[in-house]
């Protein structure tokens, strides 16, 4: 009986012990999205500051990244994205070449062993964000990510988690980091059980909020608690909501395609001595067409930003958006990384401008940018897979009102019923055809 006891007041003490360790990873977790979100955007607006030659003070709140290209001369642009090509060529074949093999968050989440190489990784991430810095139309939301996911990794094995629990802090870590690079916690919590786990279940709800907030909470230490976004408060009027029904699909359509075409670019990237030479030669052309179209450079906030605020005329919204697609895909094909959470955001907020200029022939009223803050939510919606944590990322980087809530889920509706039916068919098809 006293045997009995004594193992059973072990096993207590054993269980409380292994969820003080988790508790421990779970806070640690949060706290390193957070400094890893503020580090890396120091990093990211000191070098826009330097290469493009404006005030480092302040670093967050002084002068925009569109300014600071606008007032750059235009053959410095093109320097600029020289280097930017020596250094997407240079690093991204120096990581290929000389580092352990890439581990992708998915992949670890799903595998068998959730920790993602230290050194490849590190340098994976830094390569983002400074390409991203000098002007690449990739997204930066990879790179935070990607490094507090690696150190949620390596945390959970030092403190002897399981393997399912190790899995589940991984991908905390990659949801705190976007929580603080964006400030967006919630985003960054449905990012995690909608996109990565899969479940919300409170083993995973808990984490993933409490280290969501954590981060997003470190990360406003610096970068502020600030709105991504500029965004009035628009009206939720019929129109819209007709409008957002008849766009939905047709912007799932045109997600889906661009998922396909980044896909595809990414699969047939280089990784041998040829990687170099197309990096340098598609950073150069995307230079020369920064002399005539400044805005182009970057991950696409620029252009999502006049997009929300109104204040790109239709025509420019149409010839922005083919160019941001196709040096994206040049990018990509060349052998860049980077993320696509802007560029979609751009995107969709551009397409919905076109598509609400033609609405607004037949039912006027409704100003450009309500429509591009429902056309970036259902185009992120159906390119990354995600609608929950789509709509989540449009109002916490936008706070819109309250009642916009309506025609924006009208709108995912609509453009992820779309594209799940037109990648089903696709699927279909396939099968079908004989081998």
């Amino acid at each position: 009986m006293q045997l009995l006891s004594q193992s059973v007041v072990t096993r207590g003490d054993g269980q409380a012990s292994h969820a003080l360790r988790w508790a421990a990873v779970v806070g640690m977790t949060g706290l390193a999205g957070g400094l890893a979100g503020l580090g890396l955007a120091a990093l990211l607006h000191a070098i826009q500051h330097l290469a493009y030659g404006y005030s480092l003070t302040p670093l967050f709140r002084g002068e925009s990244f569109q300014d600071g290209v606008q007032a750059a001369s235009a053959w410095r642009r093109v320097a600029v994205l020289a280097v930017c090509g020596l250094v997407a060529g240079g690093g991204w074949w120096a990581v290929y070449r000389w580092c352990r093999p890439l581990v992708g968050i998915s992949r670890a989440v799903a595998g068998n062993d959730p920790r993602l190489p230290v050194v490849a990784t590190t340098c994976h991430a830094l390569l983002q964000i400074v390409t991203v810095a000098l002007g690449s139309p990739l997204g930066r939301e990879v790179a935070p990510r990607e490094v507090a996911a690696m150190i949620a990794g390596k945390l959970s094995s030092c403190a002897g988690l399981t393997l399912d629990e190790s899995k589940v802090m991984v991908a905390c870590g990659a949801g705190a980091g976007l929580a603080a690079v964006y400030n967006v916690p919630l985003a960054g919590a449905l990012y995690v059980l909608e996109a990565l786990l899969r479940s919300f279940g409170w083993r995973a709800l808990v984490p993933a909020v409490v280290t969501s907030v954590i981060a997003a909470l470190v990360a406003r230490t610096g970068l502020g608690d600030l709105p991504q976004y500029g965004v009035p408060h628009y009206a939720s009027t019929p129109s819209l909501m007709v409008w957002s029904a008849l766009a939905g699909p047709l912007i799932g359509l045109a997600a889906y395609r661009f998922t396909k075409l980044t896909g595809s670019a990414r699969a047939h990237a280089p990784r041998d001595g040829l990687l170099p030479v197309l990096c340098l030669l598609n950073f150069l052309f995307i230079g020369l067409l920064a002399m005539h179209v400044p805005i182009l450079l970057g991950n696409g906030k620029g252009p999502a930003q006049v997009g929300f605020d109104g204040s790109v005329p239709v025509r420019l919204a149409a010839m922005l958006l083919l160019l941001r697609v196709l040096i994206v895909w040049t990018s990509l094909r060349a052998g860049a990384e980077g993320g696509l959470l802007t560029p979609g955001l751009c995107n969709g907020a551009l397409l919905a401008i076109v598509l609400g200029g033609a609405w607004s022939a037949l039912w006027p009223g409704t100003p450009p940018g309500a429509f591009a803050v429902i056309g970036a939510a259902a185009f992120l919606a159906s390119s990354m897979r995600v609608p929950l944590t789509a709509v989540a990322l449009v109002f916490e980087m936008t706070q819109p009102s309250q009642a916009f809530l309506i025609p924006i889920l009208i709108a995912v509706a609509g453009s992820v019923a779309t594209s799940e039916w037109v990648r089903s068919a696709r699927a279909a098809r396939a099968r079908d055809v004989p081998s």
